[in-house]
């Protein structure tokens, strides 16, 4: 990048930062919207202040322009703005306490039942009843969450998806009135900022990307490397201490290992097929 811009250099200082690795930019690139990416950080605090209706909708707009599998356009988008419906959600989500004070919540679902009503309108079989079609709109969903996010912060607002949707998908498929073959992918809370967030460091491409085949040569070792400078930029809180432990170096890996050393949403596979789904 020798001789790069000013927004090529800041990209490739951005990238770098996260990533832990120097990636060459090519100078001759437009790199305001990828260094908005490459800086981006989940943010949970918000000022009180409103957002326009109309903006969100805009911004739902946008989103639901996103690639969709086959056309199949498998995605919801549910604005929560009924204040007993809001608490009844936030009751759910108590360690998620921030979302309160969010001013926008929103559930982004996965939709198959419009496709099973084109089948029925026009007098053809229903011939994929398996996995692929839960598969597909979970992806839907999760591909317009993510242009929603980018729309969104695009304009200046802040946003954090909230997975923690999912450990009462019952629950909230009950609170919004979710008929079968629609389901609840994630939540979404968005305002505009408080301040700035943090950045979380990612593992560097060495492990993420892969030309022609997979490849996990040197693993355990750029795993270590990430476990120091994940450590050093941005600490993790040590969860389950009076189950595992105070570790005298608590990085990225120790975090993650034991978060999944307790089950997590056990019931969720009984919950999709209670919406209709067989996952065969």
């Amino acid at each position: 990048m020798d001789g790069g811009t000013s927004e090529a250099r800041a990209l490739a200082e951005a990238l770098e930062h996260r990533f832990g690795e120097r990636i060459d930019v090519p100078a001759d690139i437009p790199c305001e919207a990828l260094l908005r990416l490459a800086t981006r950080a989940s943010n949970r605090r918000y000022r009180p202040d409103p957002v326009d209706p109309r903006l969100v909708r805009v911004l739902a707009a946008c989103a639901l322009s996103a690639p969709t599998k086959s056309d199949l356009q498998q995605a919801d988008i549910v604005i929560v703005q009924d204040h007993a419906l809001r608490r009844a959600i936030e009751a759910l989500l108590p360690g998620n306490p921030w979302v309160v004070k969010a001013p926008v919540l929103l559930v982004f679902c996965g939709n198959n039942r419009r496709q099973r009503r084109l089948h029925d309108l026009r007098g053809h079989p229903f011939a994929n009843d398996h996995l692929d079609p839960f598969f597909n709109a979970s992806v839907d969903a999760a591909i317009v969450l993510a242009a929603f996010v980018l729309a969104a912060e695009s304009v200046g607002l802040a946003t954090c998806p909230i997975s923690a949707i999912r450990d009462h998908a019952a629950e909230v498929s009950r609170l919004l009135a979710l008929p079968d073959h629609v389901f609840p992918v994630a939540g979404l809370g968005m305002g505009w900022p408080d301040g700035a967030a943090p950045v979380s460091p990612r593992l560097p491409l060495s492990v993420t990307v892969h030309t022609d085949r997979y490849d996990e040569a040197g693993l355990d070792a750029a795993i270590a490397a990430y476990d120091a400078r994940r450590e050093a930029i941005r600490p993790h809180r040590q969860r389950e201490v009076e189950r595992f432990g105070v570790a005298e170096s608590y990085g990225w890996s120790e975090d993650k290992a034991r978060q999944y050393a307790t089950p997590q949403r056990p019931d969720f596979g009984a919950f999709v097929r209670s919406k209709g789904f067989k996952l065969d």
